[in-house]
């Protein structure tokens, strides 16, 4: 019975990380036609299905790392962790504050984890943070040199091709890190020592049909609400972003892209004057992200101790 509940879970939670990410990823180059809504998604959803064949270093740090799901109860551990990081998101998004699930889910695992009695790595626990910390910091000051470059070396004809590079990048990186948090879970659920591509490309398909209903509202977020928005800075963003990130995936740590991002669109804002960014907007998106980790830690430990109860 466990099994199913956190199989069900987990293809909600995809389908809910699509909504939330999907959008995110494609944002970035609304205002260049190269990389159109539907081909994105379609891209995203295959890199989403291949890359964790290839590595999943980061879907093994979500699953094993953080704390031991392979315990007995674990997998109900689970459910709670990622219902507590979800019910975080909503109500931040509902109140228009639009944050990370991954953070959501990092929390959701350490809460849950100690609520259940499980063992949690706090070492594991505080490098993710550092590193959560570091990837929009870094996709910020590469995105500030970026923008300056591609203005020079580049023509409002020549950058879509940027723009696909660009995209590509961010897009593969995603498959390589916080997209593996959808895949960590199905992981759990159904005892996988490694992905296959029958499962990856559950997940993908899932992700896929959450992100064609979340992009209208995750795009305007960071391509309209977050700086005044100029083509260049989305391509400087996509690149500094996935850069960051990708780095990151290279020594197993989960980031957020979304974080990643709107830290590469800040950045190349503040390179071109820092009017051009909506500092109330950005203000608003990263207190969202520092209380987004201790609720959904919060949470989750309270209900794993009331449902661990209920069970005993």
């Amino acid at each position: 019975m466990d099994t199913v509940v956190l199989v069900v879970v987990a293809g909600l939670f995809a389908v809910v990380t699509g909504v939330n990410d999907g959008g995110a990823l494609l944002a970035t180059g609304l205002k260049l036609p190269a990389v159109k809504p539907a081909v994105g998604i379609l891209l995203i959803g295959v890199v989403v299905a291949a890359v964790p064949l290839v590595t999943f270093q980061v879907a093994r740090t979500f699953a094993t790392r953080l704390a031991a799901f392979d315990q007995p109860g674990a997998q109900t551990a689970m459910v709670v962790a990622v219902v507590g990081a979800l019910a975080v998101v909503a109500v931040l998004n509902a109140r228009g504050r639009p944050t990370s699930l991954t953070l959501a889910v990092v929390g959701g695992i350490t809460g849950a984890g100690l609520g259940w009695g499980l063992p949690v790595s706090s070492g594991s626990v505080g490098l993710v943070l550092l590193f959560g910390v570091a990837a929009p910091i870094a996709g910020g000051l590469l995105a500030w040199v970026l923008v300056r470059v591609l203005v020079i070396v580049t023509t409002p004809r020549g950058l879509p091709r940027w723009h696909w590079a660009g995209f590509l990048l961010q897009t593969i990186a995603y498959g390589a890190n916080d997209g593996q948090k959808m895949l960590a879970v199905f992981m759990i659920a159904l005892g996988l020592t490694r992905p296959t591509l029958a499962y990856t490309s559950l997940v993908a398909v899932l992700f896929a049909l959450g992100a064609m209903y979340g992009l209208p509202k995750a795009g305007r977020s960071l391509s309209r609400e977050l700086i005044v928005f100029r083509p260049a800075h989305g391509v400087a963003a996509e690149l500094a972003g996935g850069t960051a990130v990708a780095a990151c995936s290279a020594v197993g740590m989960p980031v957020s892209m979304t974080q990643a991002i709107a830290g590469g669109l800040i950045g190349a804002g503040v390179a071109q004057g820092s009017g051009r960014v909506r500092w109330f907007a950005a203000v608003k998106i990263a207190v969202a992200w520092l209380l987004t980790l201790p609720a959904s830690g919060v949470l989750a430990w309270v209900l794993a101790i009331v449902v661990k109860g209920a069970k005993s």
